[in-house]
């Protein structure tokens, strides 16, 4: 399957470059995943859509400032350091820019020498090894001197960082938003779990390989980055329940989704586990535990749309995005929800 059957036209200005100030008002393309029918609501309708006994899955990681403006130490040079993956206490694995200047033994420095850091090592794909050095504790300074690690598309300054972060981010880990999660309120859940739908949490720390476009000519041959996820117990027997009753798992992002697929047996039961996932769903994946999806619009010839294609079919889904692209939708991290179901009956 060639990378190209997922391309589409989208104009520049419809990538959305700023949250909406009421997260829950952002529109809704609700889209029968069997049919390819098309419904346009608000995201608060979302209720509308969800049964008593369905489950909810949200990934409850936590953004961190993980951009960080420094200079390298002999020449003064402006250097940007963007974290990817802790190694341990002081080494992360960093993605450096302008990376040529960055070279094994090189010092760079930090809001004054509040922070500190010495490439150790380049690995993968020209990542760099750094070991930091600090007084304190690291998550304090980061937050003093880090900013949100924006994708590339968004050129606006964000006013406020809790903007990129979901209302129910709670782990510390991810170097991007779990956007589908960015629409929902603290009053939107509760009203969700008041019409029955449980609503478990999961973990998966985002890395900035969500951004990298896919370099092949054939999908089969694309390599995925690898995250680390946790299920908790508690949170699979949750899953579980919601699946052998008869309710339908409703994954909130391709974040979660990919922890359900990664975690979950053969026959669809989900156990509780951690690790690292590098799985890469495209179509002819056969799904062995969610039901429905909820997710924004992705960048064209991006993994995320070979994901939703597998849920969907490419052809409702590229129709999908053309009516959105007809109706102006807004795209990417800050842009409108699109609702994959197979139900497309509304209650009350």
């Amino acid at each position: 399957m060639k990378v190209t059957d997922f391309n589409f036209e989208l104009p520049q200005e419809l990538i959305a470059q700023d949250p909406l100030e009421d997260r829950a008002s952002s529109r809704l393309l609700v889209l029968d995943k069997e049919t390819g029918e098309i419904k346009h609501r608000h995201f608060r309708d979302i209720l509308r859509f969800l049964h008593k006994g369905d489950c909810l899955v949200i990934n409850d990681t936590k953004v961190i400032p993980a951009r960080l403006m420094g200079h390298k130490e002999d020449t003064g040079a402006a250097i940007e350091v963007l974290l990817l993956k802790r190694k341990s206490d002081t080494v992360w694995e960093t993605l450096v820019k302008p990376g040529k200047k960055m070279k094994v033994g090189a010092r760079v420095s930090f809001g004054g020498g509040l922070l500190k850091g010495t490439v150790t090592d380049v690995v993968e794909e020209g990542n760099r090894l750094i070991q930091f050095e600090y007084e304190g504790i690291f998550e304090e300074i980061l937050d003093q001197l880090g900013q949100m690690p924006l994708p590339p598309y968004i050129t606006h300054q964000l006013k406020d960082k809790n903007r990129y972060q979901t209302v129910y981010a709670k782990h510390d880990g991810s170097a991007a938003a779990p956007t589908a999660g960015l629409h929902f309120t603290k009053e939107l859940l509760e009203e969700i779990e008041r019409m029955g739908v449980a609503i478990a949490h999961i973990t998966l720390h985002v890395g900035l390989g969500t951004f990298r476009p896919v370099k092949v000519d054939t999908i089969e041959d694309h390599h995925m980055h690898s995250e680390f996820y946790v299920v908790e117990e508690s949170e699979a027997e949750k899953i579980n329940a919601a699946k052998a009753s008869g309710g339908r798992i409703v994954c909130v992002g391709t974040t979660s989704c990919r922890t359900l697929e990664s975690a979950a047996d053969e026959n669809g039961i989900l156990k509780a586990k951690s690790g690292w996932t590098d799985i890469f769903i495209y179509p002819g994946y056969q799904f062995k535990i969610l039901d429905c999806l909820i997710t924004n619009f992705h960048l064209p010839e991006s993994t995320l749309v070979m994901l939703v294609s597998a849920l969907a079919g490419r052809e409702h889904i590229l129709n999908a995005y053309q009516e959105a692209i007809r109706e102006r939708y807004r795209f990417f991290s800050f842009g409108d929800a699109m609702f994959i179901t197979n139900d497309m009956e509304e209650r009350e």
